[in-house]
């Protein structure tokens, strides 16, 4: 949880804040290989979550998935990129965040995170199974929720810079959902296949006081993502700015004329 929450933020957050502003020419001489490299994690990571039958491992290869959106969107190289790009970060901390508490709690009740070993756990655990319904949700980019907003503005900043790149990446948003209602309808719909999950019990107080928020922000993210655009959009077009700056300064330079290492060698003698 601590992984996909937090730290994988760092990686997505050195991009931002360093490798693009610092390195500009770079960034953008190696956009093509890094945009593929995300569209190949958002498609193959959400194939490899589709077969999974672990739901911890699961839930790991959709943020591989989802964190190849934030990528998408940082190399699109515009402001609805960007913007999409942080607020998938934002979104992906609280949906794979509460996804993983949820993968915890049901293992600690049953030690097995099999997929087959479940089976309508709606009945014996109705809260539990309405908080995964949300979080589910949000995860998918379901419109009204935190994931929407961040994977539309990443979409939306690819297809300015490429249509075919929000072509490819918009199959991951298809297949994230294919894969997290298969494994939903498994796991909580239909009769109970195994007569340990009957009495199991469902969510305490301590646990829905731990969901509440993260339900409020999903919720809150989702109907109202202006004030944190708002927030954030002067950095990232000050980092836009400064990358494309740069970049023209390089290629200023680059146009220059060469001085031969003699030429300098002597003028640098002939100073007093």
């Amino acid at each position: 949880m601590i992984l996909a929450a937090v730290l994988l933020k760092m990686g997505t957050y050195g991009f931002l804040r360093f490798a693009i502003p610092l390195f500009p020419a770079a960034s953008a001489q190696f956009t093509p290989w890094i945009v593929t490299l995300a569209l190949i994690g958002i498609v193959y990571g959400a194939l490899v979550a589709m077969v999974q039958p672990d739901l911890k491992k699961l839930v790991a290869y959709s943020s591989v998935s989802h964190l190849g959106f934030c990528m998408l969107g940082l190399y699109a190289m515009n402001a609805q990129g960007m913007a999409g790009a942080m607020l998938q970060m934002l979104n992906h901390g609280v949906s794979t965040g509460a996804l993983f508490l949820l993968v915890g709690i049901v293992y600690e009740r049953r030690h097995t995170r099999l997929i087959a070993d479940f089976g309508g756990l709606w009945k014996p655990l109705p809260v539990y199974a309405s908080v995964f319904l949300v979080v589910m949700l949000s995860s998918i980019g379901l419109p009204g929720t935190n994931g929407f907003v961040g994977e539309f503005l990443v979409l939306l900043g690819a297809f300015r810079a490429r249509p075919l790149w929000a072509a490819i990446a918009a199959t991951g948003v298809i297949l994230s959902a294919i894969y997290m209602l298969w494994m939903f309808q498994r796991v909580m719909f239909g009769p109970v296949t195994h007569a340990e999950n009957e009495h199991l019990q469902d969510l305490s107080l301590r646990e829905r006081l731990v969901f509440a928020p993260l339900i409020l922000l999903i919720v809150w993210m989702g109907v109202m993502p202006q004030p944190i655009l708002d927030r954030v959009q002067p950095a990232l077009d000050h980092t836009l700015s400064l990358a494309a700056q740069r970049l023209e300064l390089g290629q200023r330079m680059a146009r220059l004329p060469a001085v031969p290492p003699a030429a300098v060698v002597a003028a640098n003698r002939a100073r007093p």
